[in-house]
């Protein structure tokens, strides 16, 4: 049996006002493509399908055509998604009754009864294409907020770490009772696993702010691969290589340019996983820095900026595809006249001015940090830890920055519809 796992799609993102529906609609294309090429069993999509509670009315249209046209391309593909945290739980599973025609499972939130999590409903058969027949079942655990985990509410402190291995321990119970001799055991999840890289810039810490990161062996011997979403870099968690991001298919912040981009083709020989291939996301719109290293002077970067080559004629109404560009100036204060000389500079060029960076000159901190951060630029816990540094001493301590999150993630749905 072949699964493909990707995660954290973020359909609806916006770079720095800068709208990526092209990129989008490229990789989705690209995605099919291969779902065919590959002759793919299983499509698991390990969360943040969405960038946001309320996506755009376009991120939703993409998310629906892709699954309608990978049904017809590929008969028989099972899809299951999980909620990651940027996804409203609500929204992402309302049109499920509909979707299970077309054999998509989308989990939004973890399932309960009268007496807790109801894990049956999170159980799913995966069956090979070429005959139909079940060759796996994963336990496809979504993002799980605290409300979710017992013990993660109503404890001081609260047994995060405890309660999700409760979760995890329930439902890979339920998929075992399942399952038959030579069927796979499979697990998704949503997290922010020990020992893992981290995009600061794009991603935060869930589950209480890194209070409660996971261990590895949340997953036991048995499981044959855990499929995860929510860190953008693709990578193995320490030496399980059946234990995987397979990060996001497109760079989400500036600072995840040099990432390679990729899903992952997972094959399974009866129980056993038999091998893991990465395969890497073609990318349509480059990200450029100027100066590659550190930051340029004035006349220095200006002259970079000329060098750039022409951009190419678009016909009207043709889609912008220039590279995005982010250039680090050196200066001494904020100057609007450098700004549009820089503008000037760039005029006809092809690239896309994103971000402007200056840096002091007397090597104190960033321009930007001192006086003019755009705030777009920043996270939610990016701006509270500025106020909290500005209004008091040190950082914030760790059952602060938790309880933010947990506001964050609340504005968050109640924005969702």
């Amino acid at each position: 049996m072949r699964i493909l796992h990707t995660a954290d799609w973020h359909l609806g993102h916006v770079l720095l006002d800068q709208p990526r529906e092209a990129e989008h609609r490229a990789f989705l294309s690209w995605l099919l493509d291969l779902l065919a090429s590959e002759e793919v069993d299983a499509l698991l999509v390990c969360g943040d399908v969405f960038d946001g509670a309320n996506p755009p009315a376009s991120a939703q249209a993409a998310w629906y055509r892709f699954l309608a046209e990978a049904a017809v391309r590929c008969p028989g593909l099972s899809v299951v998604a999980i909620a990651g945290n940027h996804d409203s739980p609500a929204r992402l599973e309302a049109p499920a009754p509909v979707l299970s025609a077309l054999k998509v499972h989308v989990v939004g939130a973890l399932p309960r009864d009268g007496s807790g999590p109801d894990v049956e409903k999170i159980v799913v058969p995966l069956s090979a294409r070429r005959d139909g027949r079940v060759a796996a079942w994963v336990a496809a655990v979504p993002y799980l907020r605290l409300a979710d985990v017992p013990g993660g509410e109503g404890e001081e402190p609260p047994d995060v770490v405890g309660g999700v291995r409760g979760v995890y321990s329930r439902v890979l119970d339920a998929a075992r009772a399942r399952r038959e001799k030579g069927q796979a055991l499979l697990a998704t999840g949503h997290c922010y696993m020990q020992g893992t890289r981290l995009s600061e810039e794009s991603e935060r810490k869930v589950l209480g702010g890194n209070l409660h990161p996971l261990p590895g062996d949340l997953f036991p011997e048995d499981v044959a691969y855990a499929a995860l979403g929510h860190l953008h870099f693709p990578q193995a968690v320490g030496r399980r290589g059946n234990v995987r991001y397979a990060g996001s298919p497109i760079p989400l912040s500036l600072d995840e340019e040099p990432y390679p981009h990729q899903v992952c083709l997972v094959d399974l020989d009866g129980e056993r996983l038999a091998a893991v291939r990465p395969v890497r996301v073609p990318r349509l719109v480059p990200i450029l820095r100027l100066p590659k290293d550190g930051a340029a002077e004035p006349e220095e970067l200006l002259d970079l900026l000329r060098g750039l080559p022409p951009a190419p004629e678009r016909r009207p109404g043709e889609t912008d595809l220039r590279p995005y560009l982010e250039v680090r100036v050196r200066v001494e204060r904020s100057s609007a006249l450098l700004k549009q000389q820089i503008e000037d500079a760039l005029d006809g060029r092809d690239a896309r001015l994103l971000k402007i960076s200056p840096e002091r000159k007397d090597d104190g901190p960033a321009l930007a940090d001192a006086t003019s951060a755009v705030l777009a630029d920043l996270t939610p816990e990016a701006v509270f830890l500025r106020r909290w540094e500005r209004d008091r001493e040190g950082a914030p301590p760790p059952e602060m920055l938790a309880a933010f999150h947990e506001l964050v993630e609340a504005a968050a749905r109640e924005e969702a519809p």
